[in-house]
C-alpha cells in the first residue's frame, strides 16, 4: 500500500475551479477530484501552518495538543504524543517527507526514515524543487509500502509565478504599475506593512493595482497545478498510480484584501479557514463523489488509519495502526462511501498568531470572539449568516444578541471541556509572550527606533520606508 499526503500551503478553496471559481486555476486538481472525492466544506480548525499541520499529524485540535499558536517559543509537543509518521513507520511503512517545517519546530521531522529538507538558500520553495526531490525517491521505493508527505509552497507569498502564467489571470492592457491606481494604498498603509515589505512587496515590485496581486495568486495556483500533473504522470510511469491513496489538502487559505487582510492567512473568515480536501484511490474511492457536510483537517489521520486496516497491506502490523486514544478527528470513510454526509455538526475555529480569536462554524452561522486584534481593528464579537451573507460583511452580533450569546456559550463550553481544567494555552501565550507576529513587527520597528504605539497611531508607508533606510528583515514562511 502506498500513501501520498500532500499539503498545498496557503491554498484557498474558493480560488479553485473545482470549488466554483470561474478562472482556470486548477484543471488537473479538478481531474483528480473527478477520479475520487472532493469535500466541499472542509475546514482548518486551527490556523496557520504550525498548528494546522500539528493537528493533521495528531488527529487532535490545538486545545487537545496544547499547540494553538504559530511561531511561538513557548510551544512544545511531547514525544509521547501519537504522531502519524511514527505510527506508520513502527507498523512497517517506509516513511519519507519533502518538507521544511523542521525549520519551524523539531516535531515535524518525527517518524520519517527519510526527511528531505526542501528549503534552499532563501525562504521561497518552488514546486519544481519538491518534484525534483520527490520523484527520484518514488522511483527508488516504488515496490515498498510507503507513506510520503509532500509540502508545496507555491501559493504562499511571495507570489512569484513564471511570467508566462500571469496573462491568463490579469486583464490584457491593464497596467499593474499605473500611478493613477490607488487600490494598493490600504495595504501599503496598514499596521502590518513592516512585516510584509521585505518578504513580499519589495520582491514583487512597485505595484499600484491590487488586482495584480490577486492575479499572481491565481497564477501560482495554476503553476502548482502543473507540478501536481507532473507528479501524477510520474506515478503512472512507475506503475503505482492505481495502488496509491492520494490525499491533497490546504493547510489554510488566503485572504485577498477581505476583512482588511492583504494577501495573508489570518482571521477566522471563510477565505482563510475554508480549505480544499481531495482524495483519490482507484477502485476504493468512488469516482466523482462530492461531500457537502462539514469536515475538518483532523479527520485525515483516522481516515488514513482506517484505510490501512481495510486494505491489510502485506508486511504491515495492523495492531500498531489502531486509532490512538483522544483523537478529535473522525474517519471520513462513511462520507466517502455515501453512508454519511460530513463528520461534524459544527466546527470550532482558533488562531493565535497575528491575532487571537476563536469561533464556531455551524451549518448556517459563524460566530467569532476576538481576544486580541493585533494589528487589526476588530469588534469583540462577530456573527454572520453564511447563507445570506457568504462574504461575511454584515455583523449581526448586536442585531441578534440572543443567537450570538447562544453560540458564544456553546464555544465556551467546548473550550472548557477540551481543557479539562488545564490552563488555556492561548492565555499563557498572550500573558507571557504576546502575539508572535506582533512581536515580529515590534522587532522590525525597534531596528528603526520606532515603537509599536508610535507606528500603530500613524501607519503610513513612507514613515517606515524612511526609517528603515534600506535595511532588510529576514523571515520564514507562515
Amino acid at each position: 500500500m502506498k500513501i501520498i499526503l500532500i499539503s498545498l500551503d496557503t491554498l484557498r478553496a474558493s480560488r479553485l475551479s473545482g470549488y466554483g471559481y470561474s478562472k482556470p486555476t486548477s484543471p488537473y486538481l479538478d481531474q483528480i477530484a473527478e477520479q475520487g472525492v472532493l469535500f466541499e466544506r472542509a475546514y482548518a480548525a486551527d490556523i496557520p501552518t504550525e498548528v494546522a499541520h500539528t493537528g493533521i499529524f495528531t488527529g487532535k485540535v490545538g486545545l487537545t495538543t496544547g499547540i494553538v499558536s504559530h511561531g511561538s517559543e513557548l510551544t512544545h509537543l511531547p514525544k509521547s504524543t501519537p504522531w502519524l509518521p511514527n505510527l506508520l513507520r513502527g507498523a512497517g511503512f517506509t516513511t519519507s517527507a519533502v518538507d521544511n517545517l523542521y525549520q519551524l519546530k523539531e516535531w515535524f521531522a518525527r517518524g520519517y526514515r527519510y526527511y528531505t529538507n526542501s528549503v534552499g538558500g532563501n525562504r521561497w520553495i518552488d514546486g519544481r524543487t519538491v518534484n525534483d526531490l520527490a520523484m527520484p525517491w518514488l522511483a527508488e521505493h516504488k515496490d515498498e509500502s510507503f507513506f510520503l508527505f509532500l509540502h508545496y509552497w507555491d501559493a504562499h507569498t511571495p507570489y512569484l509565478p513564471p511570467e508566462s502564467y500571469i496573462p491568463d489571470f490579469y486583464e490584457a492592457g491593464r497596467d499593474p504599475y499605473d500611478p493613477n491606481n490607488r487600490s494598493m494604498e490600504p495595504a501599503y498603509n496598514h499596521p502590518a506593512y513592516p512585516f510584509f515589505k521585505h518578504h513580499h512587496y519589495d520582491l514583487v515590485g512597485p505595484v499600484t493595482d491590487s488586482a495584480y496581486y490577486d492575479a499572481l495568486y491565481d497564477a501560482e495556483i495554476r503553476y502548482l497545478d502543473d507540478r501536481l500533473k507532473e507528479l501524477d504522470a510520474h506515478l503512472e510511469k512507475l506503475g503505482i498510480k492505481e495502488d496509491t491513496l492520494l490525499i491533497l489538502f490546504g493547510d489554510h487559505g488566503e485572504s485577498l484584501t477581505e476583512h482588511d487582510i492583504y494577501w495573508d492567512h489570518c482571521g477566522l473568515y471563510e477565505p482563510t479557514v475554508h480549505v480544499p480536501i481531495i482524495m483519490r484511490w482507484p477502485g476504493r474511492i468512488p469516482e466523482g463523489r462530492r461531500v457537502q457536510g462539514l469536515v475538518q483537517q483532523v479527520d485525515l489521520m483516522p481516515t488514513i488509519l482506517e484505510a490501512i486496516r481495510s486494505e491489510k497491506p502485506e508486511g504491515i502490523e495492523l495492531m500498531k495502526v489502531a486509532d490512538p486514544p483522544g483523537m478529535d478527528g473522525r474517519s471520513l470513510w462513511p462520507s466517502i462511501l455515501n453512508l454519511a454526509d460530513g463528520t461534524h455538526d459544527v466546527v470550532y475555529l482558533s488562531e493565535c498568531a497575528w491575532q487571537a480569536a476563536r469561533g464556531i462554524r455551524t451549518e448556517r452561522y459563524k460566530f467569532i470572539r476576538t481576544y486580541d486584534a493585533g494589528p487589526f481593528t476588530r469588534p469583540p464579537r462577530e456573527l454572520y449568516d453564511l447563507d445570506a451573507d457568504p462574504e461575511e460583511t454584515v455583523n449581526l452580533a448586536e442585531r441578534e444578541p440572543e443567537l450570538a450569546d447562544q453560540l458564544e456559550r456553546q464555544l465556551d463550553s467546548w473550550v472548557e471541556a477540551k481543557l479539562g481544567g488545564r490552563e488555556d494555552p492561548k492565555d499563557r501565550q498572550l500573558r507571557e509572550a504576546g502575539l508572535p507576529f506582533r512581536r515580529r513587527i515590534e522587532q522590525i520597528l525597534a531596528e528603526s527606533e520606532m515603537t509599536w504605539d508610535e507606528w500603530f497611531q500613524d501607519p503610513r508607508r513612507e514613515r517606515f520606508d524612511q526609517a528603515t533606510d534600506g535595511r532588510h528583515e529576514q523571515t520564514i514562511g507562515c
